[in-house]
């Protein structure tokens, strides 16, 4: 068995439990350990506490492990077997360090614990997995209504639509700034806009702009040719991850160094999308821009100066 390990916001979620699907697509006997949400000990040094929103998708299929299956490759999880397992290195658990292992496809009665981020592990299921994610309406009725609005304007056919995604909020405490700021700087997000005015010379892009800091979001100019600028502050609460659905269906993305803006775009099922990211992630992740084209097939990549790559 292998089973992988739930943690982390939406976009964490929805890469673990792709990584999970992958796996079974291979054959493998695979589960999900679920456990991180139900201890709330476990989030105690985590700035924004988390919930298990993979449960907001209607009849989402998965497997759970047992706490008896998690302990067979784990330990006991006390102490101790904390110590014993870091000293004599147990191989039946294996925690992320790369931006790509390709040998965990390979690996069995084995427990992973990562995020898994990288395009390369699920690009080739992402059509059933479009198909399987399956959001919620909200609850709220002029949410719902507006919701439906904007779709039908994203999908009439008269602009490309493009949505941004501006990540503040917790990148912005000091916790999280040297690790994940500056990143996603104001010549990363220009010189996104700029490639996209140059692919479309003769057609009109309207911008969709999703952040959790909306005021600041309407501060920000984007475009040189007075193109419209819709952001998208309704989704509140609960409802946030309809921004989410919102964002995929725009055909042209720019996302953050954000895995829930990646999955606004991997869940994009347009023809000849265009997919922008920044170059790095992380601010402690160096990579080559070859190699971050292999693992981001199909994908442009954009320095903080708002030069391709």
């Amino acid at each position: 068995m292998i089973i992988v390990k739930v943690m982390g916001g939406l976009g964490n979620q929805m890469q673990q439990y792709a990584l999970y699907r992958k796996l079974l697509s291979l054959g493998k006997n695979a589960k999900l350990d679920l456990s991180w949400f139900e201890d709330k000990k476990l989030q105690a040094g985590i700035l924004a506490p988390r919930e298990l929103e993979l449960r907001r998708f209607a009849h989402l299929p998965m497997k759970v492990c047992t706490p008896e299956e998690k302990r067979r490759l784990t330990g006991s999880g006390s102490i101790a077997s904390r110590i014993v397992r870091k000293l004599t290195g147990n191989r039946k658990v294996f925690e992320e360090y790369e931006m790509y292992h390709p040998e965990i496809l390979k690996m069995d009665d084995t427990y992973l614990v990562g995020y898994f981020a990288c395009n390369k592990y699920y690009a080739d299921i992402l059509p059933g997995l479009r198909k399987d994610f399956i959001f919620p309406v909200s609850s709220n009725e002029e949410t719902a209504r507006r919701n439906e609005e904007i779709r039908r304007e994203m999908e009439s056919g008269k602009e490309i639509p493009v949505s941004i995604h501006i990540r503040r909020g917790d990148y912005l405490d000091s916790a999280n700034a040297g690790l994940l700021g500056g990143i996603c700087t104001p010549e990363y997000y220009a010189g996104a806009v700029h490639l996209l005015e140059k692919r479309f010379p003769d057609d009109v892009l309207h911008f969709y702009v999703f952040s959790d800091d909306p005021a600041f979001a309407r501060e920000c100019g984007f475009g040189s040719k007075g193109e419209p600028v819709t952001v998208c502050d309704w989704n509140t609460g609960e409802d946030n991850m309809l921004d989410m659905e919102l964002m995929s269906h725009c055909r042209c993305h720019i996302t953050a160094n954000s895995t829930f803006s990646f999955w606004g775009a991997r869940l994009c099922s347009r023809e000849d999308p265009v997919f922008i990211r920044p170059l790095r992630h992380r601010n402690n992740q160096i990579p080559e821009p070859e190699e971050m084209h292999a693992l981001w097939e199909g994908w442009i990549l954009i320095d903080t100066d708002g030069k391709t790559v």
